[in-house]
């Protein structure tokens, strides 16, 4: 049996490696734990789960195809669980990084239905920002 715990990680091939850096940990607080520049890796710290951008002109994204955009995705989009979440402030954080947010809406994830809200990155990624279950 297979009892899965939390996010591992995921892997998005990114055209603007730089600016996608700087989102992740700039609005949403990663942090860079191992770049391995010769392939074109960057592993990102977000919580107990890793977020590996992976640049499309290296030598791991070139084995990938195309670049994302918005007719050919890599990912739907993912969900971090936030802890807390307190959306006034959530809301004022992404505002002060011009980040367009949703509304805080009810959808279930692994703890049950609770708050979310889904943000974009700078190349299209959904990004759902999770709460507690009610």
């Amino acid at each position: 049996m297979i009892t899965i715990r939390e996010l591992d990680h995921i892997v998005l091939r990114v055209v603007d490696l730089d600016k996608m850096i700087r989102f992740y940990t700039d609005v949403l607080g990663c942090t860079i734990e191992r770049r391995q520049d010769e392939i074109g890796l960057v592993q990102l710290r977000a919580g107990s789960s890793l977020v590996d951008l992976v640049s499309i002109d290296q030598k791991l994204g070139r084995m990938g195809g195309a670049a994302p955009g918005k007719e050919g995705r890599n990912v739907d989009h993912f969900a971090f669980r936030v802890e807390p979440f307190d959306e006034p402030a959530i809301r004022a954080h992404l505002a002060q990084h011009a980040i367009p947010a949703g509304p805080a809406e009810p959808r279930y994830g692994a703890e049950g239905e609770g708050p979310s809200i889904y943000i974009t990155d700078p190349e299209g990624n959904t990004v759902e920002l999770k709460g507690p279950a009610y």
